[in-house]
């Protein structure tokens, strides 16, 4: 149902995207992720690696390392795709937020929130995020 292949819309070193092998209707779940949360206390060491920008929050005390296709699919303001996060089963359950057409890139917003529109993390000035 998806596939991972280069994206146009990702710049520098991993130019990946995930892309639908067939038609997926709005509404449809089309991936189950399964999570390995971790207090957000522990994300110190996180931010010293490359996962640090494919991350998710897990609740309000924890961040998630999100496993199959999860950490791979790129941003849109105006994204076709949604996800719930299952905290009794500790799993993502991406879903279809609009049709999505066979060969489409598959994309979430990175807010959390399919309209929100805030600036994300890694586009702010460092005077422009939250303090510690």
């Amino acid at each position: 149902m998806i596939e991972i292949k280069n994206s146009t819309l990702s710049d520098g070193e991993f130019t990946r995207g995930v892309f639908a092998t067939r038609d997926i209707k709005k509404g449809e779940i089309f991936h189950k992720a399964p999570v390995v949360p971790y207090p957000n206390e522990q994300h110190e060491h996180i931010e010293q690696t490359a996962l640090d920008d494919y991350v998710f929050e897990y609740g309000k005390n924890h961040t998630a390392v999100v496993l199959g296709y999860g950490m791979l699919f790129n941003h849109s303001y105006t994204p076709n795709a949604d996800y719930d996060i299952r905290f009794s089963n500790h799993t993502f359950e991406f879903f279809a937020h609009t049709d999505i057409k066979k060969g489409e890139e598959i994309l979430i917003n990175y807010n959390g929130d399919v309209d929100n529109k805030d600036p994300l993390w890694f586009n702010m000035d460092e005077s422009d995020l939250p303090e510690e």
